[in-house]
């Protein structure tokens, strides 16, 4: 799939609604020009390439087949993506799709992503969601465009398991929202790379220091391999909660 062809995950979300609620009738050329221009001027598409009607049609042809072959999605591939927002989406695609829509989806267009790779067990940031399929298991994958990196680089992760909000980079005076046995991500250097993993706080030497600069020393246990290290503040980044 090409740059061109790349939906939001609020437009894909607002896709499958829109199959679910008028079927067929979503494959009709005005209704998918519609739809493709109220896609193309919302604000988290600036700068992006505008939606066309025929790659409205070609998704929801392609998800039409699904249905027809009984690979359907379940109740679960959407409650999967609405549990990563509780904003509320809206949509002037069709005044028969509005007047029909009992309960709005989330919207997740405003918010940003970040996505661990099984290739190396880091978290990168999300450019796209390409794609999504349901497994027998009931689990939900999306297929992700990592940012700054080529289609070919594109990977299928468990939403529940591998998708989560981005972290907050830590400033020096937030240090003290940072506490033993907190979950964080911290920028890992080894020889052959350098990216972003999963690490536990399990001690904190506190230092004095000012707003700009913080000289505290965090030591922290990498989840994936349980090696320990102690670094500062400028390699770590919070959790949205912390």
């Amino acid at each position: 799939m090409d740059s061109l062809s790349e939906f939001t995950l609020a437009e894909m979300v607002e896709l499958e609604n829109t199959y679910k609620e008028i079927g067929e009738e979503s494959l009709n050329p005005d209704f998918c020009q519609r739809l493709a221009t109220s896609f193309s001027f919302t604000p988290n598409r600036a700068g992006k390439p505008a939606i066309t009607w025929k790659q409205v049609q070609s998704w929801f042809e392609d998800r039409q087949k699904e249905s027809q072959s009984k690979v359907n999605p379940s109740p679960v591939a959407l409650k999967l993506f609405v549990d990563l927002s509780d904003a509320s989406i809206s949509s002037d695609a069709s005044e028969t799709y509005r007047k029909s829509k009992v309960n709005r989806v989330t919207d997740l267009s405003d918010l940003t992503f970040e996505a661990k790779s099984a290739r190396d067990h880091a978290w990168y940031d999300v450019a796209a969601f390409l794609s999504y399929r349901v497994l027998c298991t009931g689990e939900l994958e999306a297929r992700i465009r990592f940012a700054g990196f080529r289609n070919t680089d594109d990977e299928w992760v468990n939403v529940k398991r591998a998708v989560r909000e981005r972290s907050i980079p830590l400033e020096p005076s937030e240090c003290s929202r940072v506490k033993v046995g907190d979950l964080v991500l911290c920028f890992r250097e080894r020889q052959e790379l350098a990216v972003y993993c999963d690490a536990y706080v399990v001690g904190i030497q506190r230092e004095p220091h000012d707003a700009r600069d913080c000289g505290c020393v965090f030591v922290v246990r990498y989840d994936y391999d349980f090696m320990e290290e102690s670094v500062q503040w400028q390699r770590l980044c919070r959790r949205p909660t912390q």
